[in-house]
């Protein structure tokens, strides 16, 4: 018998939450498994409960929601040989993606009773631990103005890339460390553990979360005429340094930023300093998983 914890974010995408205890009970093995179950109250509480729960040696803590609420669990579990698990219910849901599992609450649930701990990389970007990607630029300028719109969901996301992508102005970058000396103007720089932002748009279709490093994916200015077939590529996962893009390969960078460019951890806005150093942490987190990515 194994010891499981569920952390619902009630707050997370735009799924019914009341029901997700109850599918729990269901479809949980319980010859394999204890649960418990708690919500979260208050941004930063997930992160409280799940270090809890490592403390107390229980062998998994599943994140019921978003990226968001991904990020406050397997920070707190970071570190620690207690497994981060996944019921994806965001809006987004990249690393949830990344991974390859199931979407469907039901067969999320289901697939914690075959599967097993795997471990995987994760990324600082100063004192801010990052699991599928963080960047400065335009993707953090959205994500600025997706959280203040208090609305969830893909056609929220889309309706502020739209409105906002004709005026973005790109912004200057240095990148130094491990071989790169880079002085660059870019629409936006991402630093990928995971292959993607979300919903599939694939910004770093190479990267691992098993290999060591991260990928920067350095995106030039995009003339209006090109942005449809940019975007394109990003849901079909051909993204490639000869379309405006430019990608390295590295376990770590100082990244120093001009002005007040905004910056994101995955997928939420946060307050950062011009310089910022980003980092991969090897090994550095267990998650349920079927299979080595």
């Amino acid at each position: 018998m194994r010891n499981i914890a569920f952390i619902i974010n009630p707050i997370a995408g735009t799924q019914q939450k009341r029901r997700i205890p109850k599918l729990i009970d269901k479809l949980l093995d319980k010859e394999q498994w204890k649960y418990d179950i708690v919500f979260t109250e208050y941004r930063g509480h997930a992160s409280e409960l799940a270090a809890q729960y490592a403390a107390m040696n229980f062998d998994a803590v599943v994140a019921v929601g978003g990226d968001g609420t991904v990020n406050e669990v397997a920070t707190g579990l970071r570190d620690t040989r207690t497994a981060l698990g996944i019921i994806p219910i965001g809006s987004g849901n990249g690393f949830a993606r990344h991974l390859g599992l199931p979407l469907r609450t039901p067969s999320a649930i289901e697939y914690f009773n075959h599967c097993e701990p795997i471990s995987c990389d994760y990324g600082m970007a100063n004192e801010h631990p990052f699991f599928a990607t963080c960047g400065s630029g335009f993707d953090a300028h959205i994500s600025e103005e997706f959280q203040k719109a208090g609305k969830r969901g893909i056609a929220t996301y889309v309706e502020k890339i739209v409105r906002e992508v004709f005026t973005y102005e790109p912004e200057r970058y240095i990148l130094k460390g491990d071989g790169i000396d880079i002085d660059t103007t870019a629409f936006l720089i991402t630093f990928a553990n995971c292959n993607q932002w979300g919903n599939a748009a694939q910004i770093a279709p190479k990267a691992s979360i098993q290999d060591g490093k991260m990928d920067i994916a350095i995106v030039s200015k995009l003339p209006m005429i090109v942005a449809p077939a940019f975007a394109l590529r990003l849901f079909t996962h051909s993204v490639n340094d000869n379309f405006y893009i430019n990608t390295l390969k590295t376990s770590g960078v100082l990244l120093t930023r001009q002005g007040s460019t905004p910056f994101h951890i995955d997928g939420d806005p946060v307050e950062m300093p011009a310089e910022i150093r980003i980092r991969i942490v090897e090994d550095g987190l267990r998650i349920l998983a079927e299979k080595r990515f």
